[in-house]
């Protein structure tokens, strides 16, 4: 059974040969969602913050005081996803900010990163303006956008003219490039709607714009044998709890890479490209966290290592796993299994 986006990428690869359009712009087309019409109970604005534009959803009941800030970024491998694409509208009690950072493989590292920085700050130097209490503003993104949402928080640690981010949200964040043969990248190779290949295609794509040494990436050879123990106190499987290992793990030896590909991908280390690999300093200056991890995703162990370097560092982590679930599930209609725990952990965080 095909998911919806391997669909629209083979319906897209055929009018491609067509000639009528290109595979790239018909699946980002078929993903943007909906235009908005009218909403009772949201004022929604489109701007631009510098020259990232933004879309801005405001409840339109009153508020006693000021609200809380939420500031989203789209998942979908930094090459797909719009402002369009907000989870749930329904009941929103924050002012929500969603930004349309430039997408690969026309734009790639650090532009993605940039245009999310560029319009967080911009909106937390400017929140009062929405009536956003500044000291109350939460990043947060999923997938790629939990990525980027993930090194915009660790930017921010060293940025004294600005308030401290209240809290991150990570909903299965990916948050590096080093190993892809991680147990849940082994266990869930083939799960869609994100299959392991895929999600190395995607990096590179991000990094580079090509998918030039994605081999070497999945084999792990794009990466010297020293850099792999640098990060190995922060990267090892060692540091999953075994209960994520009973459903098959066989760890990798470790392959020396060539000096061509290293130099061509060696960017994958910096914490702005992999926030996993951010010096503990940092860390233990990072925000209150939530982070939502799936069973059946192969990013599921970066959300897990991410998890414990944040509680090795002190800092107050929710932890929501879906046992039964699988990456992308937030964009489900219902949205059942997450939401309650989200609502009852920003009550607590406030």
């Amino acid at each position: 059974m095909l998911t919806p986006g391997l669909f629209h990428s083979k319906q897209g690869k055929i009018l491609e040969k067509l000639g009528l359009c290109s595979q790239l712009g018909f699946t980002r087309y078929m993903r943007q969602g909906r235009k908005l019409g009218e909403d009772p109970k949201l004022f929604i604005k489109d701007l631009q913050f510098g020259k990232v534009p933004v879309r801005i959803y405001q409840p339109r009941a009153p508020s006693a005081g000021r609200r809380r800030g939420v500031i989203y970024f789209h998942g979908g491998g930094w090459m797909f996803g719009s402002i369009s694409k907000i989870f749930n509208r329904k009941n929103i009690e924050s002012v929500v900010l969603s930004v349309e950072y430039r997408l690969a493989p026309e734009h790639t590292y650090p532009a993605q990163y940039e245009d999310c920085l560029t319009a967080t700050t911009h909106f937390m130097k400017t929140a009062e303006d929405y009536g956003v209490d500044p000291t109350c503003i939460i990043i947060s993104g999923d997938s790629a956008g939990g990525n980027l949402a993930a090194a915009v928080c660790q930017t921010l640690v060293g940025r004294p003219d600005l308030p401290k981010v209240h809290a991150q949200v990570l909903i299965y964040p990916c948050l590096q490039a080093i190993d892809f043969n991680l147990p849940s990248y082994q266990q869930n190779c083939a799960v869609p709607i994100l299959f392991r290949e895929r999600t190395a295609f995607y990096v590179l794509q991000y990094l580079k714009g090509d998918a030039s040494f994605l081999e070497d990436v999945l084999e792990g050879s794009h990466m010297p044998v020293d850099v792999k123990l640098k990060f190995r106190k922060w990267l090892s499987a060692d540091n999953i709890p075994k209960e994520f290992k009973v459903r098959g793990y066989k760890p990798k030896v470790p392959i020396q890479s060539s000096n061509e590909v290293y130099e061509a991908v060696k960017k994958i280390c910096e914490p702005a490209f992999s926030p996993l690999l951010t010096e503990d300093a940092v860390v233990r200056q990072l925000p209150e966290s939530y982070i939502l991890t799936c069973e059946y995703d192969v990013l599921r162990d970066d959300a897990l290592l991410y998890k414990k370097r944040l509680e090795d560092g002190g800092v107050p982590v929710t932890w929501y796993h879906i046992e039964n679930g699988f990456h992308g599930i937030i964009s489900l209609k219902s949205q059942p299994f997450w939401e309650p725990s989200y609502k009852i952990w920003l009550k607590k965080t406030l």
